[in-house]
């Protein structure tokens, strides 16, 4: 019988407690789910990439059958192929969300008719979470306990150093 496995990619800057949620989710759907740490072009990065698999494996201890990798920009149906993935996995926090992923999900059909994506909406207090709200949030000094891993809050607050960004 063939191994069901799964990429969730995304850049991960930094790894949330919504993401976190749906990697535990994912998890127990595949029988491996690679964590695919990848660049988003659009955005100026806080972590490098070797921090960032650093973080999140630190969050995933337990959870077997789920590795974190490290991959150049690529589209994610072919690094799909390249890991001998199946599937697909999304999180989705709200409506905006759904229409930017459902679009995605259907040229990724076009280009890899193979490939399944699958949308785990997020749960209750996971749903407002974004990566950009936490680094605004510690960049203020805020308290991150609610939004991230221990391991990330740390990481996130050694990053910003205490001197927190002022407006005038």
């Amino acid at each position: 019988m063939m191994r069901k496995v799964a990429i969730f990619p995304g850049s991960f800057d930094p790894f949330t407690n919504g993401h976190l949620e749906t990697v535990r989710r994912a998890a127990g759907l595949f029988d491996d789910l690679i964590v695919a740490v990848m660049t988003n072009t659009n955005k100026r990065a806080l972590f490098t990439p070797a921090e960032r698999v650093a973080l999140i494996e630190d969050c995933l201890v337990g959870l077997p059958n789920v590795h974190v990798q490290a991959h150049a920009a690529a589209l994610t149906v072919d690094l799909a192929r390249e890991l001998g993935a199946q599937y697909i996995v999304r999180g989705l926090r709200n409506a905006s969300d759904y229409t930017f992923e459902t679009e995605i999900a259907h040229a990724n059909a076009k280009m890899a008719p193979e490939i399944t994506t699958i949308l785990l909406p997020a749960r209750g207090s996971e749903v407002g979470i974004s990566s950009s709200v936490v680094k605004e949030i510690a960049s203020f000094g805020g308290d991150l306990s609610d939004f991230v891993p221990a391991g990330v809050a740390r990481a996130l607050e050694a990053k910003f150093g205490g001197a927190h960004e002022t407006s005038l």
